[in-house]
């Protein structure tokens, strides 16, 4: 299936590994022209070289930290200066860390909401302006299952990253007039560093192994298997695509049938 997405402009943000590597590199793959960042400047150059090499397109790469406003300003425009505009962004951070309540500070909650919340607030700011005059967009968020159905132990994800589904609904009711589109992907449980270090701390915290907690998971997931990065990434290019043309508004969940509920 051709996803009408060669030559178009994606910016993929916190993309040097796991997910985010994924996803630009599915987007590459179908001969979008990239433009990738990371907090590390070697860690995104290395992603940057492996994307070129594996698939030829053009990428803009740098480091930029995605919770800070200005940072993520300069990015949007060295996109547009180097691309003359922006089709589909895709937002991406680091989850916070895995706490009970109980455990949580005020502190925990403010760099929550900095880090899942207005990190996607800052690149709405500056790319669906872009995409409205464009008439034409797609603006994705990552987050988690948990958006669905909380998780034990992550208070913090549960709570914070719900509020982006909120923002992208709303960013949909008002950006659809546009031909902007606006989705939420909500990854399960998917093989990423993450998720490795996840599971050792809960090993350590209920005394037993990480096969152990691995077992668990997989044992609650109908397909019977963690997911691995390229399925989550080739959803987000469905999306992302011409063929995804009247899916706006909907938080996606790509679990291999972990949620419980109906919907």
């Amino acid at each position: 299936m051709d996803l009408g997405l060669k030559d178009r402009v994606a910016l993929v943000a916190a993309s040097s590994q796991g997910i985010g590597k994924a996803v630009a590199m599915a987007l590459a793959r179908e001969g979008t022209k990239l433009a990738i960042c990371a907090r590390t400047a070697s860690a995104i150059s290395a992603a940057a070289d492996e994307i070129r090499a594996a698939t030829g397109v053009e990428v803009l790469a740098g480091p930029a930290d995605v919770a800070d406003p200005d940072a993520v300003r300069r990015l949007v425009a060295e996109t547009i200066e180097r691309f003359g505009r922006i089709d589909v962004c895709v937002t991406n951070a680091g989850g916070p860390p895995s706490k009970t309540f109980a455990e949580t500070t005020a502190e925990d909650w403010a760099s929550a909401v900095n880090l899942n919340l207005l990190t996607t607030v800052y690149f709405a700011r500056e790319v669906l302006p872009v995409m409205q005059r464009q008439r034409w967009g797609r603006f994705l968020t990552i987050t988690s299952v948990s958006v669905k159905q909380p998780i034990d132990g992550l208070v913090l994800s549960n709570s914070v990253r719900s509020a982006v589904s909120g923002l992208v609904k709303s960013l949909a009711n008002e950006y659809g007039q546009y031909n902007v589109l606006v989705n939420n992907i909500c990854p399960g449980y998917t093989r990423t560093e993450r998720l490795t270090g996840l599971s050792a701390r809960l090993a350590q915290s209920n005394d037993v192994t990480v096969e152990e907690i691995q077992r668990r998971w997989t044992s609650q997931i109908p397909l019977g298997r963690l997911a691995e990065v390229e399925e989550f990434a080739g959803v987000v290019a469905f999306l992302a695509s011409e063929r995804g043309s009247y899916i706006t508004g909907a938080s996606i969940a790509v679990d291999g049938g972990w949620l419980k509920g109906t919907y």
